[in-house]
């Protein structure tokens, strides 16, 4: 179990090791080392995901480890409460940047195995926190530093918590 400790309270995430072990792996390795506290949600988009992960409040890009083999073609779907590894137009680009499903996104799923159809790997799901990730998705947003869909009132990654 992982708990975001964010300033709108804690998001709990269990990760699905079956079938994204590259992807949990990858995010419990940040988490553990601290990559994430004092980043932000970065990006919220309502009815379609909350992303953070990967900036600071000042949005400087923290740097990162190298990209990982993306996994979305291991049968999980980009529905509610999912966690999935953000990414760059290359498919396997992900690195330290996660979001946060909203609503069913299926449009986010692999189809195929080209650059189009890869899709975005679900790695795990929010068990308890809903109410707080719906909470940051109703945050005001603006275009800030080259960034859209930023929150106006920061949304931070406090600190995260592993357990076995």
């Amino acid at each position: 179990m992982i708990t975001l400790h964010t300033n709108f309270g804690d998001i709990q995430i269990e990760l699905n090791k079956d079938k994204a072990p590259v992807s949990s792996r990858n995010f419990k390795k940040y988490c553990e080392d601290g990559f994430y506290n004092g980043t932000i949600f970065h990006r919220v988009i309502k009815g379609f995901m909350i992303q953070g992960g990967g900036l600071t409040e000042l949005m400087d890009e923290k740097e990162t480890r190298a990209p990982i083999t993306n996994e979305a073609n291991r049968g999980l779907k980009n529905v509610t409460g999912t966690i999935a590894m953000a990414r760059t137009d290359a498919p396997h680009s992900a690195t330290a940047q996660f979001f946060i499903n909203l609503d069913d996104n299926d449009f986010l799923d692999h189809t195929a195995k080209t650059n189009n159809g890869w899709g975005y790997a679900v790695f795990g799901k929010v068990t308890v926190g809903m109410d707080v990730v719906n909470k940051i998705a109703e945050v005001h947003t603006l275009s800030r530093m080259g960034h859209d869909d930023v929150p106006a009132e920061t949304v931070m990654i406090e600190r995260v918590t592993v357990e076995a």
